[in-house]
């Protein structure tokens, strides 16, 4: 058996990354989002994790938030912001009052071999309640509740609906890829980061890259479209470019 947890909040933004300026949500939880949820539960260098699918318990209604931003970019190595300079009103279109179910899989890296060790771990600590830092859906400011998923939470309110959805192009994941040389010859790209080797952390230069793929909600469960679940082939194919380039 892989992971199946239960999330859930009042507040949910994922994203879409084509507004600028300007947050719009889509619909439902993306698969990234959904890997950042099981990383705060338990994160290791030795592993990673694949989503399978997830369970629309509560699709959520839309909700127009005004928040106060900052329009600069923050960076270690520029001047300090000074927020009252910087603030701008901006709109955000989340969702409110949401419930997913997610199914996953952890694939091991950096040798590691011994998975059932981290399912346990894993499972032991959504069962207490603990985490790596506070799962939040999207957006920091909101946090997610979750617990392990049980048979005997079979009903109406923890069961996928029915809903069936053509949710269209969707946000994968993302790709840090170590290439200095690009890095160098695009600094429209640059992108700083680190990669965890066991206890060793390095520092890397590279660029990110996003993977996109067509997405529905059949049956109240999201998966790739004609498929019962999302795409393997993106998932391998973004461990493939990380772990061929020595990203974290």
């Amino acid at each position: 058996m892989g992971i199946d947890i239960k999330v859930w909040g009042e507040f949910a933004c994922f994203t879409r990354p084509e507004f600028k300026v300007e947050r719009v949500s889509y619909p439902v939880i993306t698969p990234s989002a959904a890997r950042g949820i099981l990383e705060a539960i338990y994160w290791k260098p030795q592993i990673r994790y694949r989503i399978q699918r997830i369970g629309i318990l509560k699709l959520g209604g839309q909700w127009s938030l005004l928040r106060n931003e900052i329009s600069s970019r923050q960076s270690n190595r520029g001047q300090p912001i000074v927020v009252d300079n910087n603030r701008q009103q901006r709109t955000s279109l989340v969702l409110k009052d949401v419930a997913y179910r997610i199914q996953a899989w952890i694939e091991p890296r950096n040798g590691e071999t011994n998975i059932a060790k981290h399912l346990d771990c894993f499972r032991r600590r959504a069962e207490r309640g603990q985490y790596f830092h506070k799962p939040y859906l999207g957006c920091r400011e909101f946090a997610a509740d979750f617990e392990w998923w049980k048979e005997t939470m079979r009903g109406n309110d923890n069961q996928p609906s029915n809903l069936n959805l053509s949710v269209g192009t969707m946000l994968y994941d993302t790709a840090y890829i170590a290439d200095p040389e690009h890095y160098k010859k695009h600094p429209e790209d640059r992108l700083e980061f680190v990669r965890h080797l066991d206890t060793k952390v390095t520092s890397k230069e590279g660029y990110a890259k996003r993977f996109f793929f067509n997405a529905e909600i059949k049956n109240g469960w999201l998966v790739e479209t004609g498929c019962d679940q999302l795409p393997n082939s993106l998932f391998y194919e973004i461990a493939k470019l990380e772990a061929g380039n020595g990203t974290h």
